[in-house]
């Protein structure tokens, strides 16, 4: 509508106009922008459309202020004021993003270099002491929304040094749900990329996972998921995985998902008991998580629970999770058989003296043929682990040798294997030799009578048979 073109290109104007003076006035368009999203469906999706530039225009107002707010940020009173201006545009573009189905807005967003906006903000705004909650509360919210669009979000709060504010958020809020629920989803974003992986958990990232799940409990459910959800994300790393198991977190895993299993008979938290076993998946990755797994008979308790799921059908994810745990931990064993050699002996004409027969020839019959080799470079992993972003740039100009490009090359040979001369003497039985079909008639489908030929009234003689 013309109301809301006309308040968008007010903020624009505000951009280039002076700091201090036009701060309040920024607030105010915003609030009167806020409040069209938020009571007429009409703004609301008229701010959404394909067309719109209102996106664009936000995020390039929060470019400005944020710099702004950079260098400005000595000043109290002008903090103040800027602060609640954030607070009022961040709310703005979360209110967008909530609107958008499919997140069609948020990968814009991306596009637009949002996320690198949100992350200088975060960076801008951690400053205070102590930080705005509201503005940490808002920005993470957008951060944890657009970050699944954003391949590269993980390297980017690296190097802008987010990683550690949203870090730190966590240690300072362990009692402050309404702050810690946006940032740990955030944080299991950032779980995602191999290297903050590692990073979060030489800074205590896994141990302080372990202070926010616990047993069966109905409040702050979502809390918990979240929490299980960046926990599983995080012990996908090797480093992490064994530090997990080298402080007995598999057995508390297992205490975790039974205490659950027990009082969750009404099936309503399904989704959490499945984050605390793709936590046990994650950590039995590695050959010490299998063996701490088995010592803590956690086959006994994934079968057990198992059998207890199978008769619902809506628990089918736990059955297939623990059937895919125990697949994997269970010990490989040799086969029934007293050697690996087959019943049937045959005499070879030759045995060489060295090579795979003789191996298998001169094994002992009490050998281990099963080997588990899946960590044999497990301890040299964590300190080479090296990111990966750049991959995808990397594959688009890698070029396989392997496929012919001579279209030439490609077309099948059409010469005979021997001379013409040579079969002369086969032209009786394979007239296709000789003959020219382009004088035949291949497309009339009336049928033609039978002329015997001359050459076939004679007996039949084989040209390659001989006389004795």
């Amino acid at each position: 509508s013309s109301r809301t073109i006309s308040l968008l290109s007010q903020l624009e104007k505000i951009n280039l106009d002076s700091v201090l003076g036009e701060a309040d006035n920024a607030r105010y368009v915003t609030s009167k922008i806020l409040h069209l999203v938020q009571s007429q469906e009409k703004t609301k999706k008229e701010m959404t459309s394909k067309g719109s530039t209102a996106l664009e225009v936000i995020l390039s107002t929060l470019e400005v202020k944020s710099f702004i707010l950079c260098c400005y940020g000595y000043s109290a009173s002008f903090h103040f004021i800027f602060g609640l201006f954030l607070i009022k545009y961040v709310d703005l573009l979360a209110h967008l993003l909530n609107l958008c189905s499919g997140g069609r807005r948020a990968s814009v967003l991306v596009t637009k270099g949002g996320t690198q906006i949100l992350l200088q903000l975060l960076l801008t705004t951690s400053k205070d002491c102590p930080p705005n909650e509201e503005l940490m509360v808002l920005l993470h919210t957008l951060l944890a929304k657009i970050g699944p669009k954003d391949k590269k979000i993980g390297m980017k709060a690296r190097i802008n040094g987010a990683l550690n504010i949203s870090l730190n958020l966590v240690k300072q809020n362990l009692q402050n749900h309404r702050l810690l629920l946006p940032c740990l989803q955030v944080l299991r974003v950032y779980s995602n990329n191999s290297v903050n992986a590692v990073s979060l958990g030489k800074n205590g990232v896994v141990e302080l996972m372990f202070k926010i799940i616990g047993p069966f409990s109905k409040k702050n459910t979502s809390l918990m998921k979240v929490a299980l959800d960046t926990l599983a994300a995080l012990l996908k790393s090797k480093t992490n995985a064994r530090r997990a198991v080298d402080r007995g977190y598999v057995q508390v895993l297992l205490t975790i998902y039974i205490d659950w299993h027990r009082h969750d008979s009404r099936h309503r938290y399904m989704l959490i008991r499945k984050g605390v076993l793709q936590c046990i998946k994650s950590v039995t990755n590695i050959k010490l998580g299998r063996k701490a797994f088995i010592d803590a008979n956690g086959m006994k308790i994934l079968y057990n629970t198992s059998q207890e799921c199978l008769a619902v059908r809506t628990l089918d994810p736990l059955v297939n999770t623990s059937s895919l745990i125990m697949r994997k931990c269970f010990p490989k064993n040799r086969l029934p058989l007293p050697t690996i050699k087959s019943a049937f002996h045959f005499q070879l004409p030759v045995i060489p003296a060295s090579g795979p027969v003789a191996q298998l020839y001169n094994l002992p019959p009490d050998v281990d043929d099963v080997v588990d080799e899946s960590d044999d470079n497990d301890d040299a992993e964590t300190e080479s682990e090296v990111e990966t972003e750049n991959d995808d740039d990397k594959d688009q100009h890698f070029k396989n040798d392997d496929i012919e490009t001579d279209i030439n090359k490609l077309k099948p040979s059409h010469e005979l294997g021997r001379a013409m001369e040579e079969l002369k003497m086969y032209e009786q039985f394979f007239p296709e030799l000789s003959e020219n079909f382009q004088e035949c008639d291949l497309v009339s489908k009336e049928p033609k009578p039978l002329v015997p030929h001359a050459n076939l009234s004679g007996p039949i003689v084989v040209p390659t048979a001989g006389e004795e």
